[in-house]
């Protein structure tokens, strides 16, 4: 699951550039799918913070019923914060062990 959270990270800080829309289907993608996974892990733990911010990242991302902003300007601030929050979750992994 780390590897997964810098991988959405990662993810997310590139589509601050001016790219194509195909990498934008492809990251909802993989947000989608991290988001997804940090929320199925989380709530084996029971219902906490990650799991609804999680939850809120996979509906705001999912590439199924997309939510458009047709702003890059919206946008940019919702990568930015997913990003980092993605980054802590990867963090809070790595100080539980």
């Amino acid at each position: 699951m780390k590897i997964l959270s810098i991988i959405c990270a990662v993810f997310l800080f590139i589509a601050l550039a001016n790219l194509p829309i195909g990498y934008f289907t492809i990251l909802r993608i993989v947000v989608t799918i991290g988001a997804t996974v940090v929320v199925i892990k989380e709530l084996e733990k029971g219902i906490d913070i990650w799991v609804i911010v999680f939850g809120l990242i996979a509906i705001i991302f999912n590439p199924i019923i997309p939510i458009y902003l047709h702003n890059k300007a919206i946008w940019m601030p919702i990568d930015l914060i997913c990003g980092v929050i993605f980054i802590i979750k990867y963090f809070s992994d790595i100080n539980k062990q």
